[in-house]
């Protein structure tokens, strides 16, 4: 067994070692043994919603533990195996031990992004906000291409869409897009994508071939849970109906089944009109209210509240996160991490994850503050 290899699996089993205190597992080691001594006690079962919460909490819990455990036994293997290879010391092991290193690795960073959802909210659902800013019809199309950027990511890793709301530019694009992407951890790997996103491209709409730049702004909340207690009261909530388009044809903006609410203390306001059915928009645009409100208290704890919510004034350079140059050439760059790419079209088709995973390591390894001052 060659130096390099046991240097190599050596510092792979320390990584997995310091797992359980980078990620405090010892205490979700012990949430989940007090969890399943509950659900051993002869009344588990006469609270249903209880058991239901608890159940919730020992899946949230194991979605990290087993694979950590996993990776914990991977560790003991590879010891083991050096230890034989050093013993026997004729190199019969060192391809085995070379795969499991390889497979090892990994298996390591897919858990380590894993447990960097570990915000409150992170294992919701989410909702997904596109307006466009700065750029009329140009910025209009582009929050139409943001749109299908997100659809398609989200298709690809088989999450669940649900159209909220969604109103047609006047003369291309949209002017807004509310979609929900449910599925598992769908707000921890969304969250970072809040912002202003640049685009720089040879105008579709004019003659004179000349670079235009449209700026939109993506705005993702957490769909909350009904088991969370939001005090919204009927004092404080302006509720309006307004006319929304159907199918075409004769219904078309006939009703009044669009549903908008407006929280008065904070000017927060969300709609749902992509239901025929009021009711059924009425419990979206509440719930979308919810997530806002939840969102909001987020941000005031990061300490963005005031930048973020407090008058955003108009979309363009200022809060970008993101460009996107077409011409005179081809690139996608994160401002706060600088994570690249030299196929704009890839990342456009909803292949950003190389994108998440580079914002989700970051503030893993520099911290929040770090990320929010463009580290």
């Amino acid at each position: 067994m060659n130096d390099e290899l046991k240097r190599e699996a050596r510092t792979l089993i320390d990584k997995i070692v310091n797992l359980r205190d980078l990620f405090d597992l010892g205490d979700k080691i012990e949430r989940r043994k007090e969890l399943e001594d509950r659900m051993g006690q002869a009344d588990f079962w006469n609270d249903q919603d209880a058991a239901k919460t608890t159940i919730d909490e020992i899946k949230t819990l194991n979605s990290v533990l087993k694979p950590f455990e996993g990776l914990s036994q991977t560790a003991e293997d590879l010891q083991a195996m050096m230890e034989l290879a050093i013993e026997a010391a004729d190199g019969s092991l060192d391809d085995d031990i070379r795969y499991s290193v390889t497979e090892g690795e990994k298996a390591f960073e897919a858990f380590e992004l894993q447990s960097m959802l570990n915000g409150p909210n992170d294992h919701c659902n989410a909702f997904v906000t596109i307006h466009p800013g700065a750029g009329g019809t140009e910025a209009c199309d582009w929050a139409d291409m943001l749109y299908r950027m997100y659809t398609m990511w989200a298709e690809s890793h088989r999450y669940k869409l649900e159209l909220i709301d969604r109103e047609p530019g006047d003369v291309a694009g949209i002017q807004t897009v509310t979609i929900a992407i449910r599925g598992e951890n769908a707000y921890g790997y969304l969250k970072g994508e809040s912002g202003v996103h640049r685009l720089v491209r040879i105008s579709p709409f004019g003659s004179a071939d000349k670079r235009q730049t449209s700026f939109a702004s993506v705005d993702v909340l957490p769909e909350i849970d009904d088991k969370i207690d939001i005090e919204l009261r009927d004092d404080e909530l302006k509720r309006d109906v307004f006319r929304c388009g159907g199918p075409g044809g004769q219904h078309q903006n006939k009703t009044e089944s669009g549903v908008r609410y407006t929280h008065l203390p904070t000017g927060i306001a969300a709609e749902s009109r992509s239901e025929r059915s009021q009711h059924k928009n009425d419990a979206l645009a509440l719930q979308l209210l919810k997530a806002k409100m939840i969102r909001m208290e987020e941000m005031k704890r990061e300490a963005e509240y005031a930048k973020a919510y407090d008058e955003k004034g108009e979309i363009s350079f200022g809060s970008q996160i993101r460009n996107y140059v077409l011409q005179p050439y081809q690139l996608v760059k994160d401002l706060r991490t600088g994570c690249e790419s030299g196929n704009p079209q890839a990342v456009l088709d909803g292949r950003i994850d190389e994108f998440i995973n580079s914002l989700l390591r970051t503030r893993l390894s520099k911290g929040d503050d770090a990320v929010k001052k463009g580290a």
